[in-house]
């Protein structure tokens, strides 16, 4: 047993496990991965138990900011800190905490607080149906003179669908995109886009891959980069292939991704705006490699049935939905586990990201 760090612990509904021992929480993700593939040499990775978290989601409430009840998602609990995020986070929180009061929660209702490299970043989420916009733009500008924050943008939410991001925003101060390293690449990406919430097991993964690739002899090969974000698995792994092909859906994501292979002076690279299902419209040569790394919700039927025609010779599936990547992997039948690497990006909640390696049979 341990002793929660967090005074919000079993109120909040972030963190489960604060209360189980670290060494036990990694030992029970792993035996409960091994039993969702039914393959049991798995190798961990993990960092920091605590102070990992570089992107908070924080909900405005009238004399403060907070996250949502455990078990009770429309409740939400104020908050001074959270002792999963990084230091520089929890201090915007103190700043936000200590400049908005009385907020009209008609109006704010999201801070997205990132911190990137060097730098960090607030997204203030205001509900676009309020009559109030041009009050609460004015005092987001006035807190912007003042905050820490390098970087500050307005979003502004439909509340029927109640999103955080929105092609519907602007820029108060310095930029909305943010930088990030790994391996020596650096990468540009939206305020509002996706990016991995625990740099130091990011970039362990990005290494694993890396390694796992140069066992395989892919110079003349093509490498299939899927659900690829900003393109940081293509990009790294570059120099290893004969040509790269970044696929993604969000168009954004792949202006960030158009921008990293230029910035990263990668020569061998495209990336398209495409659905993973609508990969048979790209020419993909014989002797290739996927990496794929799709949403909670798994691969799409139909990207399955495509990449099965594909025939790729290494598929390396990396996943945050264990019992998803169970039943993924059953459907790729002419393949076989090579490989399964486990990741705790998510200290003290039950969330981990997976890798396996699958390898054509024969």
């Amino acid at each position: 047993m341990a002793n929660p760090l967090c005074e919000y612990f079993g109120v909040c509904g972030g963190c489960t496990a604060q209360h189980i021992d670290y060494q036990q929480q990694l030992e029970n993700k792993n035996k409960a991965l091994a039993r969702a593939i039914n393959y049991n040499s798995i190798e961990v990775f993990s960092a920091n138990e605590y102070r990992y978290r570089n992107k908070l989601e924080l909900l405005f409430i009238p004399n403060g900011l907070g996250l949502r009840k455990k078990d009770k998602p429309s409740q939400i609990v104020e908050i001074e800190k959270c002792v999963i995020a990084e230091d520089e986070i929890n201090n915007l929180i103190t700043e936000m905490r200590n400049f908005f009061k009385n907020t009209d929660i008609k109006t704010f209702r999201y801070a997205v607080v990132r911190k990137s490299g060097n730098e960090t970043a607030i997204s203030f989420v205001l509900r676009n149906s309020s009559t109030k916009l041009t009050e609460a733009t004015e005092q987001i500008t006035e807190f912007a003179k003042k905050t820490s924050a390098n970087n500050v943008i307005i979003t502004y939410n439909n509340p029927d669908t109640d999103e955080s991001a929105s092609d519907d925003f602007f820029v108060v101060k310095g930029s909305d995109m943010l930088k990030e390293k790994y391996l020596s690449k650096e990468f540009c990406y939206s305020v509002q886009g996706f990016f991995q919430n625990n740099h130091r097991v990011a970039e362990k993964m990005q290494e694993h891959v890396n390694q796992l690739l140069k066992k395989h002899e892919t110079k003349e090969n093509t490498l299939l980069d899927l659900y690829a974000g900003v393109g940081t698995f293509g990009i790294i792994n570059a120099d290893l292939f004969k040509e790269v092909f970044v696929v993604e859906n969000f168009k954004q994501s792949i202006d960030a991704a158009n921008k990293n292979i230029e910035n990263n002076r990668i020569k061998n690279a495209k990336a398209f705006v495409l659905d993973a299902k609508q990969i048979g419209r790209l020419k993909l040569p014989k002797g290739l490699f996927i990496i794929a790394d799709p949403p909670r919700s798994g691969m799409e039927q139909k990207a399955i049935d495509k990449i099965k025609e594909l025939q790729p010779e290494v598929l390396i599936y990396i996943s945050c939905n264990m019992e998803k990547l169970s039943k993924d992997i059953k459907k790729f039948k002419d393949y076989e586990i090579k490989s399964v690497a486990m990741f705790d990006m998510f200290p003290q909640t039950p969330h981990i990201e997976a890798i396996a390696e699958l390898v054509k049979k024969n």
